[in-house]
């Protein structure tokens, strides 16, 4: 199985990292072309990859084709490679807003070319990420196989292109969200008197920590949340606070711009 990969910044390196190390591909399996030479010398030394002078010969013969170009470069990146493209070979892209149709407009083969939308987020860099997986054309090997492979970077969903959409304004959006959180619990630490770096340690901690329980043990995060709330204690006050400053208001507004924001793109 040969795979290339166009596109090689944080999260096309992410993700190149997670199907070399899980072991379920060579790293001399995969072509892969940026723009950046150097960053090209560094991961085939690292990994074993064959570097690509342009797209156009990094695809040649290659069964799977991952182009993780930001959306801006999308249309003009897959033109250049469209004519180096077999029959069989599956394109994936984690072009935001990017839809199927307009990725098949691009493909010489519209009909019968194979498409996958996936929309992986930045935790991909250590492992622990989330990709919506959206197949159009494939067969259940085929499907499995990208399945499979996204996996090795963490969790995946396998969805429709609307509900790819959706997720996307959650899972790769959220973890700035996240970010800011940590961050002010940390800046609220330091105002205790607790040390930056460790003030910085136990928050990230702290949000590894809460959503590793939700998801190990299936209980909802309200009977969670409870769970820490004794009466008249530290915890409700602190909730009783967040519910003041409208926090749970202001994350639902925040992914519903990003849906908004996702629309007019797509448009």
């Amino acid at each position: 199985m040969k795979l290339s990969i166009i596109g090689l910044g944080n999260m096309g390196s992410a993700l190149l990292k997670g199907f070399v190390k899980s072991g379920l591909i060579n790293g001399s399996d995969i072509t892969i072309c940026d723009m950046f030479k150097e960053k090209l010398e560094a991961l085939s030394n690292e990994y074993g990859c064959v570097i690509a002078d342009d797209a156009a010969s990094a695809c040649v013969n290659a069964d799977y084709v991952l182009v993780a170009v930001k959306p801006q470069n999308f249309d003009e990146t897959v033109r250049s490679l469209s004519s180096s493209l077999n029959k069989d070979t599956i394109v994936l892209s984690i072009a935001a807003a990017v839809t199927v149709d307009r990725i098949l407009s691009l493909l010489p083969n519209r009909d019968s070319s194979k498409v996958v939308r996936i929309m992986p987020n930045t935790p991909a860099q250590v492992s622990s990420g989330v990709s919506a997986v959206c197949p159009y054309n494939l067969n259940d090997e085929e499907t499995s196989f990208v399945v499979k492979l996204f996996e090795t970077c963490g969790e995946v969903v396998l969805c429709n292109e609307k509900t790819l959409d959706a997720i996307g304004c959650v899972s790769g959006t959220g973890p700035a969200y996240v970010m800011l959180f940590i961050e002010a619990m940390a800046d609220a630490a330091v105002s205790l008197g607790i040390k930056r770096d460790d003030a910085l340690k136990i928050a990230a901690a702290t949000v590894q920590g809460s959503g590793k329980l939700v998801l190990e043990t299936g209980i909802h995060p309200a009977v969670l949340k409870d769970q820490v709330c004794s009466p008249g204690g530290t915890t409700i006050a602190g909730v009783m606070a967040l519910e003041e400053n409208g926090l749970r208001n202001s994350v639902i507004k925040a992914v519903l711009a990003a849906d908004n924001k996702t629309k007019a793109m797509t448009k």
